[in-house]
């Protein structure tokens, strides 16, 4: 056995704690803290709101990021073991690779290394050394003197299967292209120099110009790849994947100079053209080594970069807009009439009262081919006087408009019912329809009408009942289905989770699914609550939770202070106090001499304290900070006052739409290259960035947000190809 073989690795990788505390700018304390707090299970929303001492106050931000990196670099660490493993049963790890793994910070560094030792098939370089061909290209390459044809003609054997001085010369090329291939140093050299300066082209696939009209923008197109946005990226990638575009990435050089590549390949090979015998003959190989295997796998490499780095933007800009939608102005407790609009099959409406709870579906048909347009009208009025409907949620699809019209001619008829109308977007209506959440709820109601169902109650409390859709149905991006769906779900999933928490949920009246997102709780766990509070009534504290299965106490750690009970026992429980930290209000209540009721809700009294005077060595300076603020407003809801857009009579169609005119809208989208915009025509229109307002903007989410509601200006209308460009300047800006 060798030596290399039977030593054990011993030289150790840069700690994880260490370089996430270098990337995040913050102390290594602070994230080996945090790391074994999630290590035990914690979760972001509870390590941010209940263990800023520990993590030395780090945001919910920070935190993601840091659980982000963390979980990466500890998929590097596992990938490194195996390349260690592989290396070293090879017999091939010396002190010095053993170092260069370890201090690999990347995946793709590890690869580089990696590369000339992973298994894989015979390639030509495997069969000339094989053929004895090795001394042959270590010869040449040590000295360009030597006559190549001449020194390669020792090399002929047919018993080797070296039929003359030619094959003996291409053995040795192909010996010294994999080596060059495969240098680390090199590979990553030319690889960053194709991206400072290559250019990302696309032309048009012949024949495609009908099917591929959509990605007509790049039928003749190339842009620096390292300045290519996200949305150009994955547009340009989407027409490659769909046989539309031809895509080639290339670094521009004189047409017939050599490729800049092959100049560093010579560099880092000690190549040079002085005349010498076996001069031209290396830096053909350099050029072969070049053309042959490193500008296709740069490339390949470098797109990869590219999309990763589109997915990460777009899942960046997806994840605000989900946000923003599930903290978008909750209606509150009044009874709604959902309405999902159609036209053959009709318009389903249902009604459900404060709570949510379904009242009563119907069918109508107001639209062609049916068309009772006086029948609908009556049936509407009937329900809304019956059930004393407030609020009427129309979904936002095919149909809409002319639906929303159908309310809009009842509310004017009858303004004795009061009836405020709302578009509401149906993104995952039919998902949450035909799910088993949906049927388990209501097992005997038509699938199209629990669409209906969904509609009014995302108004009343968009996030209670976004929750219950996968967060990918929701339509949040123009590429979510183009981005990696790990990463998507993962980034998803977390945004809920961090709504969910900062909300807080009322353990008495929500559902399993809203319950799930709790931290700490899983579906399970949150059915079990649910049961529980069937069978035993509603919780009057936060305690009772102990009692419901499986809540074991790390569970209840983890969750209780995003649970709320209210008109509890004790009013803290309505808060997000942590039962944990209850003995501190007490001490409040002590030190100041006034009872737990009358501190709450004070704050001109609660202005007064300081802190400090309330900290100890379990609860710091910020924890008190945190109970103090809670205290002034318990339980408050961060979500904005509920708000309706009013989109004009007569325009329902995209050619209703006339440059000039001014509109409100509901946002819809936001990108990084601008904003969409509902104005009510089946088509959003795209405030570009040049158009939120009238002074630079950088990012459009530090001006808009999803859900919100704007006025806009139409500046331009193409109906064939279903564009419209909007503006929010103001007309002073003009």
């Amino acid at each position: 056995m060798s030596t290399a073989t039977a030593r054990s690795t011993t030289i150790p990788a840069v700690p994880v704690s260490r370089i996430i505390a270098r990337e995040l700018g913050v102390s290594e304390a602070q994230v080996i803290a945090t790391i074994a707090l999630i290590d035990d299970g914690a979760t972001v929303p509870f390590i941010a709101r209940y263990r800023k001492e520990r993590t030395g106050g780090l945001d919910d931000t920070q935190l993601r990021n840091l659980a982000e990196r963390l979980t990466y670099l500890r998929e590097l660490d596992e990938r490194r073991q195996t390349v260690l493993k592989s290396i070293t049963e090879q017999g091939k790890l010396t002190p010095d690779l053993e170092r260069q793994i370890a201090g690999a910070e990347t995946k793709v560094a590890l690869e580089d290394i990696y590369a000339p030792y992973k298994p894989k098939r015979r390639t030509k370089a495997m069969i000339a050394r094989e053929a004895g061909l090795e001394p042959l290209a270590d010869r040449l390459l040590a000295n360009p003197a030597l006559v190549p044809g001449k020194e390669a003609s020792a090399f002929v054997s047919a018993k080797k299967g070296v039929a003359d001085m030619e094959a003996a010369l291409e053995g040795a090329r192909q010996i010294l292209i994999e080596r060059m291939a495969e240098t680390p140093r090199l590979v990553g050299t030319i690889r960053e120099n194709v991206w400072t300066g290559g250019r990302l082209g696309s032309s048009m696939v012949k024949g495609k110009e009908a099917e591929g009209a959509k990605f007509a923008d790049y039928f003749k197109f190339d842009e620096p790849i390292k300045e290519m946005p996200s949305h150009r990226a994955l547009a340009l990638l989407r027409g490659e994947k769909e046989g539309v575009l031809k895509v080639k990435l290339d670094v521009p050089h004189e047409p017939k100079g050599d490729h800049p590549a092959v100049g560093m390949i010579m560099s880092e090979f000690g190549i040079a053209k002085k005349g010498r015998a076996g001069d031209e003959w290396l830096a053909d190989t350099a050029r072969m080594a070049w053309k042959a295997k490193l500008a296709a796998s740069s490339a390949s490499d470098l797109i990869a970069r590219l999309k990763e780095r589109a997915d990460s933007e777009a899942i960046r800009v997806f994840s605000r807009n989900m946000h923003d939608l599930l903290l978008a102005a909750p209606a509150g407790p009044r009874v709604v009439m959902g309405i999902d609009p159609g036209i053959r099959t009709g318009c389903k409406v249902a009604v459900v009262d404060a709570t949510g709870k379904l009242l009563e579906t119907v069918t109508i048909y107001p639209h062609e081919p049916r068309k009772d347009w006086q029948g609908a009208m009556a049936k509407l009025a009937e329900l809304s006087k019956r059930h004393k409907v407030e609020l009427v949620s129309v979904g936002n699809g095919t149909a809409g408009r002319e639906t929303d019209k159908l309310v809009a001619e009842l509310a004017a008829r009858m303004p004795e019912l009061k009836l405020t109308r709302i578009m509401v977007s149906e993104a995952g209506a039919s998902v949450y329809s035909a799910s088993e959440l949906a049927a388990k709820e209501f097992p005997t109601l038509d699938v199209s009408l629990r669409g209906a169902v969904s509609i009014a109650r995302r108004l009343q409390d968009p996030l209670a009942e976004l929750v219950k859709i996968e967060p990918k149905a929701i339509g949040v991006g123009q590429y979510q289905h183009d981005v990696d769906q790990a990463a998507l779900a993962r980034s998803l999933d977390a945004v809920v989770e961090d709504c969910v928490n900062a909300v807080g949920v009322d353990v008495n009246t929500a559902s399993a699914p809203l319950l799930a997102r709790v931290s700490g709780l899983n579906p399970t766990i949150a059915a079990n609550i649910v049961t529980y509070r069937d069978k035993n009534g509603p919780f009057r504290t936060r305690a009772a939770l102990k009692k419901v299965p499986r809540m074991g106490p790390k569970t209840y750690e983890l969750a209780a202070g995003f649970l709320r009970i209210m008109d509890g026992t004790n009013p803290l429980d309505a808060s997000a106090v942590h039962p944990e930290a209850y003995p501190v209000v007490t001490r409040i209540s002590e030190k100041t001499g006034r009872p737990v009721k009358g501190i709450i809700g004070d704050k001109a009294f609660l202005s007064t304290l300081k802190p400090a005077a309330f900290a100890d060595a379990e609860f710091g300076v910020p924890t008190i900070t945190d109970i103090l603020a809670e205290l002034e407003k318990p339980g408050r809801d961060p979500r904005p006052q509920f708000k309706t857009a009013t989109f004009q009579d007569g325009v329902e169609e995209i050619s209703d739409l006339k440059p000039g005119m001014r509109l409100e809208g509901v946002v819809t989208n936001v990108t990084a290259f601008g904003a969409f915009v509902d104005v009510g025509v089946h088509q959003d229109g795209l405030v570009h960035i040049s158009e939120l307002a009238d002074t630079f903007v950088k990012d459009p989410h530090d001006v808009v947000k999803a859900g919100q509601v704007v006025r806009v200006l139409v500046k331009d209308v193409d109906v064939s190809r279903k564009r419209i460009a909007l503006s929010m300047k103001s007309p002073e800006g003009k």
